[in-house]
């Protein structure tokens, strides 16, 4: 068990509302000694398996999380960085709700006596005339608040204020909550995971270039019959022009099984591409929208700009042929009439009117996932969604929003 001190808490969340769906998705505690002194931090995001919610507010995408432990995989960590420790936080209100909420799925609730202050509450009595918010409070110490919005930042921030707080008031106050944290109930951890399973923003795997995940091999083992699989799969991936991080990983993971190289891969992708500026070209016409599609795909699979540049270039008219016997029919992926699809997470425009559009459009839409969806549509591609989830594990495609308004 920690302490004696304090244990500063900050969390980023799908939403705002602990009874409902939304999540913790990142998490920072910062200890403090009894005087306010900072002793450790500590950091990681959460994946809540589903949506991530407000991107823009805390800036974390469904793609950080795909590699971060779930709430209940920490919770015993948690646990050995709260007990005997004061939970501090800005808005405590706020952040001790929704870990009542998560411990509350686990074996593990959150101790009913567990004392808790708040710095915005406390600034009331401390700061008088300051505003509520973190940057505020912090304004009125001169401590910096730079990135606001990501957990340890919030945290350290708030640590460094009770700090201020502390060294400006009676140090009764403090020691008689510190004393009513060591008599806390908190429960005896089952399994520490030394913290090796969190996952901090910015060290997630979705930061590594696509082709480099592929494995460099001497001798390549692949031939023609792998080529197809290959690019059958790299085909369907890029029905939206858009490679999820989902994607990426399963096309690395494909071609590490059918022993296809990262030269040979490289080499297959320009391959693919000059198939596309072929069918691109079969009307003697290259569009301004047809040159930004051959762009886009050139970006997404790293193809070099001398390739796109030839891959521009006039052709002769022609009919579009297969260049080699290993490349699939381009574009094979056809979403007939009456084909179901499925939307997941918060589209920029009312679920109803897409759902309007859809079926104006000669499709259905059912509410879930089963083998007989031919598309997801998700605000996010690497959404967490379970209907996501579901989508992948049936090889069923999951696609932007923007790819609705091609299809419709």
């Amino acid at each position: 068990m920690s302490g004696p001190g304090f244990a500063v808490v900050d969390l980023e969340t799908t939403g705002l509302f602990t009874g409902g769906h939304d999540r913790v998705i990142e998490i920072a505690v910062v200890h403090t000694d009894e005087n306010g002194t900072i002793t450790g931090e500590w950091e990681t995001l959460v994946n809540p398996q589903r949506h991530v919610g407000a991107e823009h507010v805390h800036g974390i995408r469904a793609a950080d999380l795909i590699d971060a432990p779930t709430f209940a995989d920490i919770a015993d960590d948690l646990v050995d960085l709260l007990a005997g420790r004061v939970l501090v936080a800005h808005n405590a209100r706020f952040d001790r709700g929704f870990l009542v909420a998560e411990f509350g799925r686990t074996p593990h609730p959150l101790p009913d006596d567990a004392p808790t202050l708040c710095t915005m509450q406390l600034a009331r009595d401390l700061i008088p005339g300051a505003g509520r918010s973190l940057a505020d409070c912090c304004a009125a110490f001169d401590i910096p608040l730079d990135n606001a919005h990501r957990a340890l930042v919030d945290a350290h921030a708030t640590a460094e204020l009770l700090g201020g707080y502390i060294a400006s008031t009676d140090r009764e106050f403090w020691y008689a909550h510190m004393d009513r944290a060591l008599n806390a109930g908190w429960p005896t951890p089952s399994h520490l995971s030394g913290r090796e399973r969190w996952v901090a923003r910015g060290s997630s795997g979705a930061s590594v270039p696509f082709l480099q995940r592929i494995a460099e091999r001497l001798p390549d083992v692949s031939g023609p019959v792998e080529f197809v699989e290959y690019l059958a799969l790299l085909d369907r991936c890029l029905i939206d022009r858009h490679l999820s991080e989902h994607e990426s990983r399963q096309l690395a993971a494909v071609a590490n099984e059918l022993g296809i190289g990262r030269d040979t891969a490289a080499r297959l992708h320009a391959e693919y591409l000059d198939q596309l500026a072929t069918v691109a070209w079969g009307d003697g016409v290259l569009s301004a929208t047809e040159v930004a599609d051959l762009a886009a795909v050139a970006a997404l699979l790293q193809v070099p700009d001398a390739v796109l540049t030839a891959a521009l270039a006039p052709r002769a008219l022609v009919e579009a042929t297969s260049t080699t016997d290993a490349t699939p029919t381009l574009g094979a992926f056809v979403l007939p009439t009456g084909a179901t699809v499925v939307l997941t997470g918060e589209m920029s425009r009312p679920r109803a009117e897409l759902e309007a559009v859809l079926t104006a459009s000669g499709y259905r839409v059912a509410g879930a996932v089963s083998k007989k969806v031919s598309l997801v549509v998700a605000a996010d591609p690497d959404s967490l969604s379970g209907k996501a989830r579901k989508a992948r594990e049936y090889g069923i495609p999951v696609v932007g929003e923007g790819f609705l308004a091609r299809l419709v």
